[in-house]
């Protein structure tokens, strides 16, 4: 099965939220009601996450879905995100036009070479003004430094309080099948035979605590694959190595979490048997690999 993995940026009532939870539902990973911002199910789980993940499935292929902060203040965190990630869509209200909470978000994303997705959200509302928005969006990409590549971005246009997206605003539709139709078309493909070939490295981006197994990482497997009962490697960004054992995994469907044996490259799973893992630290499969590069950890 393909992965991709993909992060939504959007400033405060955008629509971002709206968004995730219709394309949660329409692909049959979450009934209605069931949302990214409830803390329901971590309650009921006895689990911590800051930044929600969450995974949907169509045409056999799995798109990973990060949760990114989008003020300035959680600045590391949202660059140890974008780092694990291949693509952003940046919403974008169809009225107000780009804001300055997403300017942060999207600054980091261009200048980690990824290519945004664009979507123009809320076209349904009576002083919409979608093709307004898709300019200011393109004058934002130029003063941010985007390069041609990037500036040659994707529109959707969307109603996501209605679980609508369309290609063209004239188009015909009733459901969000053009976003993923596009994710699928413009997102990279998140592994490879290659990658899955090497030995394992993995790299958190986020913790996580669970009452009954404790510390948690979340992150995206770079290379090879991870198993239940393996025994690793634990890299510090200075080379400082340490042993492990990884105890239980786990993957994201929907919004839930779910157990697994492995995982392979290009997925994000969350783990459990390394108490004293760090954000920005490698696993590795033997302690000769070198560590990942470095991501910013300056937070608490």
């Amino acid at each position: 099965m393909d992965i991709r993995n993909i992060a939504i940026i959007a400033h405060v009532d955008h629509g971002k939220t709206r968004l995730t939870d219709a394309l949660l539902q329409q692909t049959g990973v979450a009934e209605a009601g069931v949302s990214m911002d409830s803390n329901d199910l971590e309650q009921e789980r006895g689990i911590t996450i800051y930044s929600k993940n969450a995974s949907i499935f169509y045409k056999d292929t799995k798109i990973n879905i990060v949760d990114t902060p989008g003020h300035a203040d959680f600045g590391s965190e949202v660059e140890r995100i974008l780092r694990s990630i291949d693509s952003v869509l940046l919403v974008v209200d169809a009225q107000e036009g780009p804001m300055p909470q997403t300017k942060f978000v999207l600054k980091k994303s261009l200048e980690l070479g990824l290519k945004p997705i664009v979507v123009i959200n809320k076209i349904d509302k009576p002083a919409a003004r979608p093709e307004w928005a898709q300019d200011e969006v393109l004058s934002l990409f130029m003063d941010l430094g985007a390069n041609d590549k990037q500036l040659d971005f994707v529109t959707v246009f969307a109603i996501a309080k209605q679980g609508i997206a369309k290609m063209k605003l004239t188009d015909e539709s009733n459901d969000l099948t053009p976003l993923l139709e596009t994710i699928l078309r413009e997102v990279p493909v998140a592994s490879s035979p290659e990658a899955n070939a090497k030995e394992l490295r993995f790299q958190p981006f986020n913790l996580a605590y669970d009452n009954f197994l404790g510390r948690l990482a979340i992150g995206r497997i770079y290379e090879g694959t991870i198993k239940s009962g393996m025994n690793v490697f634990v890299k510090k960004p200075t080379g400082e190595t340490r042993s492990g054992k990884i105890s239980k995994i786990f993957t994201f469907r929907g919004l839930e979490r779910i157990e697994a044996l492995e995982a392979s490259a290009g997925d994000i799973v969350m783990v459990a048997g390394l108490p004293d893992i760090f954000i920005g630290e490698t696993i590795c499969q033997n302690d000769a690999q070198e560590a990942l590069p470095a991501i910013n950890i300056d937070e608490p």
